[in-house]
């Protein structure tokens, strides 16, 4: 049997690495756009109400050098692109873990993501700019975090 050790290190590298490539995917045109025609699997145009994106609440899990269990929990996709003054729908599906009450910061959005159960909020984005959508109870590593993403607003 063999056992594999992942650093926070490599955990954190790994999660840059993972923002990076769905912040270019998205700059190279996987959010709506006039012009373009979007091939997101993440995001669909409903006639009448907006875009619906669907994210997921995800794990990772390790074992120290030390023996102990580490989960860490995340949104997936941890980074949404979405168009300023469309109504915007997250449909959310809760896969790991039981509970995550959210906010999203500068938007006034409150919820919660049940295990099993999917939690849809709306808002429309007159702003641009970047807004968290932070877990609160997996705030740091010593909760099972941070459970945090990032809906850009252009």
């Amino acid at each position: 049997m063999r056992t594999i050790i992942i650093t926070k290190r490599q955990l954190r590298l790994g999660g840059l690495v993972a923002a990076v490539v769905i912040l270019a995917l998205a700059c190279w045109g996987l959010y709506p756009k006039e012009t373009a025609q979007t091939s997101a699997s993440a995001m669909s145009q409903q006639p009448d109400s907006g875009y619906v994106y669907e994210m997921v609440t995800g794990e990772f899990k390790t074992t120290t050098r030390g023996g102990k269990e580490l989960e860490v929990y995340q949104w997936s996709p941890s980074t949404l692109v979405v168009p300023k003054g469309e109504k915007i729908t997250l449909r959310i599906n809760g896969v790991n873990g039981e509970s995550h009450p959210f906010t999203i910061k500068g938007l006034g959005i409150n919820g919660e993501v049940k295990k099993g159960e999917t939690t849809e909020v709306s808002f429309v984005a007159s702003k641009a700019g970047t807004y968290p959508i932070v877990c609160q109870v997996h705030t740091d590593l010593n909760h099972n975090g941070p459970m945090v993403g990032y809906i850009v607003v252009q």
